[in-house]
């Protein structure tokens, strides 16, 4: 896949799902801490969101990273939006900002 064609799904994946998180592995079997720290931290919260194994796509795994200008994995967006990576998804759940954030987008969580 191309760039352009990387960016289009990438786009085309955070504005038909509300909640997106581009990991390494999968929601039920995450292959990095990171990426299942943030998948507990939505599980927590009841948040559903569909998840993306960029391990599976080498060119998406390089094209989400330039996307967000963000070296790193996971990713999280909601209603199309960039949050961030595990540190900040983590600080912003133990500030309540996360849940601020998804009561704001519309989207259900717990606490």
């Amino acid at each position: 896949m191309n760039d352009n064609a990387v960016a289009a799904r990438i786009r085309q994946e955070i504005t038909d799902n509300p909640v997106v998180l581009y990991m390494k592995g999968t929601p039920m079997f995450p292959q990095c801490g990171f990426s299942a720290r943030v998948v507990q931290i939505l599980s927590t919260l009841g948040v559903g969101f569909k998840g993306v194994d960029v391990l599976t796509d080498p060119s998406l795994r390089d094209g989400i990273k330039a996307f967000a200008n963000w070296p790193t994995l996971p990713q999280l967006y909601v209603k199309g939006e960039f949050v961030g990576g595990c540190d900040i998804v983590s600080e912003m759940m133990e500030s309540g900002e996360l849940q601020t954030l998804l009561k704001d987008k519309g989207i259900a969580a717990k606490g």
